[in-house]
Protein backbone atom coordinates (compact mmCIF):
# COMPACT_ATOMS: atom_id res chain seq x y z
CA UNK A 1 0.00 0.00 0.00
CA UNK A 2 1.44 3.24 -0.94
CA UNK A 3 2.25 5.84 1.90
CA UNK A 4 -0.23 8.40 0.45
CA UNK A 5 -3.10 6.22 0.74
CA UNK A 6 -2.53 5.16 4.50
CA UNK A 7 -5.12 5.99 7.16
CA UNK A 8 -3.96 6.45 10.38
CA UNK A 9 -6.57 6.83 13.86
CA UNK A 10 -5.40 8.25 16.99
CA UNK A 11 -7.42 7.30 20.12
CA UNK A 12 -6.86 9.69 22.30
CA UNK A 13 -8.17 9.49 26.43
CA UNK A 14 -8.03 11.98 29.08
CA UNK A 15 -4.90 11.42 30.32
CA UNK A 16 -1.74 13.52 29.19
CA UNK A 17 0.84 10.91 29.13
CA UNK A 18 -0.48 8.78 27.50
CA UNK A 19 -2.02 11.00 24.41
CA UNK A 20 1.43 12.17 24.60
CA UNK A 21 3.36 9.15 23.60
CA UNK A 22 0.19 8.33 21.23
CA UNK A 23 0.99 11.48 18.83
CA UNK A 24 4.57 11.33 19.05
CA UNK A 25 4.39 8.19 17.28
CA UNK A 26 1.56 8.94 14.93
CA UNK A 27 4.14 12.00 14.35
CA UNK A 28 7.55 10.44 13.55
CA UNK A 29 5.49 7.94 11.52
CA UNK A 30 4.76 11.40 9.05
CA UNK A 31 2.01 9.48 7.71
CA UNK A 32 -0.66 11.84 8.62
CA UNK A 33 -3.15 10.62 11.25
CA UNK A 34 -6.56 11.60 12.92
CA UNK A 35 -7.53 11.91 16.53
CA UNK A 36 -10.33 10.26 17.63
CA UNK A 37 -10.89 11.90 21.56
CA UNK A 38 -12.76 9.04 23.80
CA UNK A 39 -14.71 9.76 26.50
CA UNK A 40 -14.91 7.15 29.20
CA UNK A 41 -17.82 5.93 31.03
CA UNK A 42 -17.49 5.11 35.01
CA UNK A 43 -18.57 1.63 34.35
CA UNK A 44 -15.60 1.13 31.30
CA UNK A 45 -14.10 -1.29 33.98
CA UNK A 46 -16.71 -3.53 33.43
CA UNK A 47 -15.90 -3.50 29.65
CA UNK A 48 -12.70 -5.90 29.88
CA UNK A 49 -14.21 -8.92 31.38
CA UNK A 50 -13.85 -9.74 27.72
CA UNK A 51 -11.46 -8.89 24.98
CA UNK A 52 -14.28 -8.51 22.48
CA UNK A 53 -14.48 -4.86 21.08
CA UNK A 54 -17.29 -2.34 22.44
CA UNK A 55 -18.01 1.01 22.57
CA UNK A 56 -20.27 0.37 25.90
CA UNK A 57 -17.82 1.83 27.62
CA UNK A 58 -18.11 5.20 26.50
CA UNK A 59 -19.88 7.99 25.89
CA UNK A 60 -20.34 8.22 22.13
CA UNK A 61 -21.89 11.51 22.35
CA UNK A 62 -19.42 13.28 24.06
CA UNK A 63 -16.43 11.10 21.72
CA UNK A 64 -15.44 12.02 18.07
CA UNK A 65 -17.29 9.80 15.68
CA UNK A 66 -16.01 6.18 14.56
CA UNK A 67 -17.60 5.23 11.31
CA UNK A 68 -16.50 3.74 8.11
CA UNK A 69 -14.21 4.54 5.78
CA UNK A 70 -12.20 2.26 8.66
CA UNK A 71 -8.36 2.98 9.45
CA UNK A 72 -5.56 1.31 8.17
CA UNK A 73 -3.89 2.08 11.19
CA UNK A 74 -4.77 2.35 14.94
CA UNK A 75 -2.72 4.01 17.62
CA UNK A 76 -3.61 3.94 21.42
CA UNK A 77 -2.79 3.71 25.09
CA UNK A 78 -4.23 3.32 28.36
CA UNK A 79 -7.04 0.83 29.27
CA UNK A 80 -9.81 3.02 28.33
CA UNK A 81 -9.24 2.57 25.10
CA UNK A 82 -8.53 -1.04 24.04
CA UNK A 83 -12.57 -1.82 23.65
CA UNK A 84 -12.57 0.53 21.02
CA UNK A 85 -9.68 -0.10 18.96
CA UNK A 86 -10.56 -4.05 18.93
CA UNK A 87 -14.22 -2.64 17.88
CA UNK A 88 -13.02 -0.87 15.64
CA UNK A 89 -10.62 -3.89 14.16
CA UNK A 90 -14.04 -5.71 14.11
CA UNK A 91 -16.08 -3.04 12.48
CA UNK A 92 -13.30 -2.70 9.49
CA UNK A 93 -13.12 -7.19 9.04
CA UNK A 94 -10.01 -7.47 10.30
CA UNK A 95 -8.36 -4.90 7.89
CA UNK A 96 -7.51 -2.09 10.79
CA UNK A 97 -3.45 -2.95 12.20
CA UNK A 98 -3.61 -2.22 16.24
CA UNK A 99 -0.76 -0.81 17.53
CA UNK A 100 -0.92 -0.37 21.32
CA UNK A 101 1.87 1.44 24.09
CA UNK A 102 1.87 0.76 27.24
CA UNK A 103 0.61 -2.58 28.86
CA UNK A 104 -2.64 -3.74 27.51
CA UNK A 105 -5.41 -5.53 29.54
CA UNK A 106 -6.30 -7.90 26.71
CA UNK A 107 -4.62 -10.92 25.40
CA UNK A 108 -1.27 -9.72 24.14
CA UNK A 109 -1.58 -11.69 20.54
CA UNK A 110 -4.65 -9.86 20.23
CA UNK A 111 -2.47 -6.88 18.95
CA UNK A 112 -0.28 -6.44 16.13
CA UNK A 113 2.32 -4.39 17.96
CA UNK A 114 2.70 -3.38 21.68
CA UNK A 115 5.36 -0.43 22.59
CA UNK A 116 6.61 -1.06 26.22
CA UNK A 117 8.78 -0.01 28.70
CA UNK A 118 10.56 -2.10 31.79
CA UNK A 119 8.10 -1.04 34.10
CA UNK A 120 5.26 -3.56 32.89
CA UNK A 121 6.96 -6.53 32.48
CA UNK A 122 6.25 -7.76 29.38
CA UNK A 123 8.52 -10.74 28.02
CA UNK A 124 10.36 -10.10 24.86
CA UNK A 125 8.26 -11.32 21.81
CA UNK A 126 7.50 -10.72 18.23
CA UNK A 127 4.79 -8.41 18.49
CA UNK A 128 6.04 -6.49 21.65
CA UNK A 129 8.60 -3.31 20.95
CA UNK A 130 10.87 -2.73 23.92
CA UNK A 131 11.95 1.04 24.80
CA UNK A 132 13.50 2.14 27.56
CA UNK A 133 11.68 5.39 28.30
CA UNK A 134 7.92 6.59 27.16
CA UNK A 135 8.17 7.92 24.00
CA UNK A 136 7.91 11.75 23.14
CA UNK A 137 8.50 13.81 20.12
CA UNK A 138 9.38 17.48 20.83
CA UNK A 139 11.39 19.49 18.20
CA UNK A 140 14.07 21.77 18.81
CA UNK A 141 12.16 24.17 17.68
CA UNK A 142 9.59 23.52 19.11
CA UNK A 143 11.17 23.70 22.46
CA UNK A 144 13.24 26.89 21.51
CA UNK A 145 10.14 28.94 20.81
CA UNK A 146 8.50 27.64 24.07
CA UNK A 147 11.58 28.96 26.17
CA UNK A 148 11.43 32.59 24.11
CA UNK A 149 7.80 32.53 25.04
CA UNK A 150 8.37 32.03 29.06
CA UNK A 151 11.66 33.63 29.27
CA UNK A 152 10.26 37.18 29.64
CA UNK A 153 8.36 36.10 33.29
CA UNK A 154 11.11 34.57 34.62
CA UNK A 155 13.79 36.98 33.95
CA UNK A 156 13.71 38.40 37.16
CA UNK A 157 14.12 34.87 39.30
CA UNK A 158 17.15 33.98 40.61
CA UNK A 159 19.16 30.90 38.80
CA UNK A 160 19.70 28.50 38.85
CA UNK A 161 15.96 27.56 37.54
CA UNK A 162 15.15 24.61 39.09
CA UNK A 163 11.42 23.35 37.52
CA UNK A 164 9.55 21.03 39.42
CA UNK A 165 7.25 19.09 37.51
CA UNK A 166 4.15 17.74 39.64
CA UNK A 167 2.04 14.33 38.55
CA UNK A 168 -0.60 13.00 41.22
CA UNK A 169 -2.55 10.03 42.41
CA UNK A 170 -1.22 7.15 40.04
CA UNK A 171 -1.89 3.24 40.72
CA UNK A 172 -0.50 2.74 44.01
CA UNK A 173 0.89 5.86 44.82
CA UNK A 174 -1.13 8.40 46.54
CA UNK A 175 -0.15 12.39 46.57
CA UNK A 176 -1.30 13.01 49.96
CA UNK A 177 -1.04 15.85 51.72
CA UNK A 178 1.65 15.52 53.80
CA UNK A 179 3.89 14.17 50.85
CA UNK A 180 3.33 17.17 49.31
CA UNK A 181 4.44 19.41 52.51
CA UNK A 182 7.93 17.31 52.31
CA UNK A 183 8.08 17.44 48.76
CA UNK A 184 7.89 21.31 49.09
CA UNK A 185 10.21 21.25 52.13
CA UNK A 186 12.72 19.46 49.89
CA UNK A 187 12.53 21.45 46.71
CA UNK A 188 12.60 24.77 49.22
CA UNK A 189 16.02 23.66 50.47
CA UNK A 190 17.29 22.51 46.94
CA UNK A 191 17.05 25.92 45.69
CA UNK A 192 18.30 27.72 48.64
CA UNK A 193 21.64 25.78 48.86
CA UNK A 194 21.92 26.52 44.75
CA UNK A 195 20.76 30.04 45.48
CA UNK A 196 18.18 30.08 42.50
CA UNK A 197 14.35 29.87 42.32
CA UNK A 198 11.90 27.11 41.75
CA UNK A 199 9.60 26.92 38.82
CA UNK A 200 6.65 24.89 39.41
CA UNK A 201 3.74 23.34 37.19
CA UNK A 202 1.34 20.63 38.19
CA UNK A 203 -1.40 18.21 36.16
CA UNK A 204 -4.75 17.18 36.34
CA UNK A 205 -3.80 14.37 38.55
CA UNK A 206 -2.15 16.85 40.89
CA UNK A 207 -5.04 17.00 44.19
CA UNK A 208 -5.43 20.41 45.14
CA UNK A 209 -4.37 19.37 48.82
CA UNK A 210 -1.19 18.06 47.79
CA UNK A 211 -0.35 21.01 45.93
CA UNK A 212 -0.85 23.74 48.91
CA UNK A 213 0.52 21.79 51.39
CA UNK A 214 3.45 21.78 49.01
CA UNK A 215 3.10 25.73 48.09
CA UNK A 216 2.92 25.94 52.13
CA UNK A 217 6.58 25.20 52.44
CA UNK A 218 7.94 27.81 49.90
CA UNK A 219 10.54 30.79 51.02
CA UNK A 220 12.27 31.07 48.15
CA UNK A 221 11.44 33.07 45.27
CA UNK A 222 9.22 30.58 43.17
CA UNK A 223 6.69 30.32 40.40
CA UNK A 224 3.52 28.08 40.61
CA UNK A 225 1.04 27.38 38.03
CA UNK A 226 -1.93 25.41 39.01
CA UNK A 227 -3.65 22.74 36.58
CA UNK A 228 -6.48 25.04 35.45
CA UNK A 229 -5.58 28.68 36.08
CA UNK A 230 -5.73 31.21 32.93
CA UNK A 231 -2.43 31.73 30.71
CA UNK A 232 -0.79 28.98 29.26
CA UNK A 233 0.87 25.63 30.49
CA UNK A 234 4.42 26.82 31.42
CA UNK A 235 5.30 22.98 30.71
CA UNK A 236 7.58 23.16 27.55
CA UNK A 237 8.93 26.21 27.99
CA UNK A 238 10.41 24.48 31.34
CA UNK A 239 12.36 21.79 29.80
CA UNK A 240 13.70 24.08 27.18
CA UNK A 241 15.17 26.23 30.26
CA UNK A 242 15.09 24.72 33.42
CA UNK A 243 18.46 24.39 34.48
CA UNK A 244 17.53 21.30 36.70
CA UNK A 245 14.31 19.24 37.07
CA UNK A 246 12.42 17.47 40.07
CA UNK A 247 9.91 15.07 39.12
CA UNK A 248 7.73 12.92 40.77
CA UNK A 249 8.33 9.47 40.64
CA UNK A 250 5.11 8.16 39.41
CA UNK A 251 5.37 9.65 36.60
CA UNK A 252 7.03 7.98 33.77
CA UNK A 253 6.41 10.34 30.90
CA UNK A 254 7.52 13.24 32.58
CA UNK A 255 10.74 11.08 33.92
CA UNK A 256 11.68 10.65 30.45
CA UNK A 257 10.97 14.56 29.19
CA UNK A 258 13.06 15.70 31.50
CA UNK A 259 15.45 12.78 31.26
CA UNK A 260 16.08 13.64 27.46
CA UNK A 261 17.00 17.16 28.60
CA UNK A 262 20.18 16.24 29.90
CA UNK A 263 20.16 18.50 33.16
CA UNK A 264 20.92 17.63 36.31
CA UNK A 265 17.29 15.25 37.62
CA UNK A 266 15.83 14.57 40.79
CA UNK A 267 13.41 11.84 41.51
CA UNK A 268 10.69 12.31 44.12
CA UNK A 269 9.77 9.38 46.08
CA UNK A 270 5.61 8.72 45.53
CA UNK A 271 6.10 5.81 47.97
CA UNK A 272 4.95 4.79 52.04
CA UNK A 273 8.47 4.25 52.81
CA UNK A 274 8.61 1.18 55.45
CA UNK A 275 5.06 1.50 56.60
CA UNK A 276 3.16 -1.37 55.92
CA UNK A 277 0.32 -0.10 53.62
CA UNK A 278 -2.84 -1.46 55.52
CA UNK A 279 -1.92 1.03 58.35
CA UNK A 280 -1.84 3.34 55.94
CA UNK A 281 -5.55 4.82 55.08
CA UNK A 282 -5.34 6.41 51.51
CA UNK A 283 -4.26 2.92 50.96
CA UNK A 284 -7.70 1.74 51.38
CA UNK A 285 -8.60 4.22 48.01
CA UNK A 286 -10.45 2.41 44.87
CA UNK A 287 -6.98 3.08 42.91
CA UNK A 288 -4.00 1.70 45.27
CA UNK A 289 -6.18 -0.94 46.48
CA UNK A 290 -7.17 -2.35 43.17
CA UNK A 291 -3.77 -1.72 41.98
CA UNK A 292 -2.53 -3.87 44.45
CA UNK A 293 -4.84 -6.61 44.04
CA UNK A 294 -3.91 -6.68 40.33
CA UNK A 295 -0.19 -7.20 41.45
CA UNK A 296 -0.92 -10.19 44.24
CA UNK A 297 -3.27 -12.12 41.83
CA UNK A 298 -3.19 -10.69 38.48
CA UNK A 299 -1.54 -12.40 36.08
CA UNK A 300 2.45 -11.09 35.10
CA UNK A 301 1.55 -9.24 31.73
CA UNK A 302 -0.85 -7.06 34.11
CA UNK A 303 1.93 -5.80 36.75
CA UNK A 304 3.32 -2.84 36.81
CA UNK A 305 6.85 -1.38 39.01
CA UNK A 306 7.80 2.33 37.80
CA UNK A 307 10.63 1.48 40.11
CA UNK A 308 12.44 -0.88 37.73
CA UNK A 309 12.35 2.75 35.60
CA UNK A 310 13.42 4.53 38.46
CA UNK A 311 15.93 2.66 40.09
CA UNK A 312 17.30 2.27 36.30
CA UNK A 313 18.00 6.11 35.55
CA UNK A 314 19.31 6.19 38.88
CA UNK A 315 22.10 3.71 38.70
CA UNK A 316 23.30 5.03 35.23
CA UNK A 317 23.53 8.27 36.20
CA UNK A 318 20.91 10.08 34.16
CA UNK A 319 19.33 10.90 38.02
CA UNK A 320 19.27 10.98 41.72
CA UNK A 321 16.67 10.58 44.46
CA UNK A 322 15.49 13.83 45.39
CA UNK A 323 17.09 13.80 49.68
CA UNK A 324 18.83 15.35 52.13
CA UNK A 325 21.99 14.10 50.72
CA UNK A 326 21.87 15.90 47.84
CA UNK A 327 21.58 19.26 49.03
CA UNK A 328 25.76 19.32 49.89
CA UNK A 329 26.51 18.76 46.36
CA UNK A 330 24.21 21.46 44.77
CA UNK A 331 25.70 24.64 45.95
CA UNK A 332 27.75 25.03 42.68
CA UNK A 333 24.41 23.60 40.79
CA UNK A 334 25.15 24.84 37.18
CA UNK A 335 23.22 27.60 34.69
CA UNK A 336 22.11 25.60 31.96
CA UNK A 337 22.93 26.92 27.95
CA UNK A 338 19.53 27.20 26.53
CA UNK A 339 20.34 24.83 23.06
CA UNK A 340 17.24 22.42 23.29
CA UNK A 341 18.96 20.39 20.31
CA UNK A 342 21.20 19.03 22.84
CA UNK A 343 18.66 17.24 23.82
CA UNK A 344 18.87 12.91 24.25
CA UNK A 345 19.82 11.57 20.99
CA UNK A 346 18.53 8.23 22.74
CA UNK A 347 15.26 9.01 22.82
CA UNK A 348 15.31 10.16 19.53
CA UNK A 349 16.67 6.95 17.85
CA UNK A 350 13.92 4.71 20.10
CA UNK A 351 11.46 7.31 18.61
CA UNK A 352 12.66 6.19 15.48
CA UNK A 353 12.77 2.85 15.93
CA UNK A 354 9.25 2.23 17.21
CA UNK A 355 8.12 4.25 13.82
CA UNK A 356 9.97 1.48 11.85
CA UNK A 357 8.73 -1.11 13.28
CA UNK A 358 4.66 0.47 13.06
CA UNK A 359 5.44 1.16 9.72
CA UNK A 360 6.49 -2.17 8.75
CA UNK A 361 2.81 -3.25 9.61
CA UNK A 362 1.33 -1.11 6.94
CA UNK A 363 4.04 -0.59 4.63
CA UNK A 364 5.13 -4.18 3.80
CA UNK A 365 8.59 -4.61 1.75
Amino acid sequence: MAEGQITVWCLLGRKVGDNTQVLALAQELGLGYVEKHILARPWELLTHISDRGTLAGIDRTGSSPLQAPWPDLVLSAGRRNEPVAHWIRQRSGGHSRLVHIGRPWSALASWDLIVTTPQYFLPQHSNIHHNTLPLHRMSSEELSAAGVALQPQLHSLARPWIAVLLGGDSGQFVFTANKGARLGRLCNELAAAAGGSLLLTDSPRTPRAAGDALQAQLTVTHRYHRWGESGDNPYRGLLALADAFVVTGESMSMLGEACSMRKPLYIFDMGDGQIPWWRLPHAYRYKPLSHRLAMRWGPQRMRRDVGRMQDALVDNGSASWLTEEVFKAVAALPVAQEDPSAADDHTRLELARTAAAVRQLVIPH
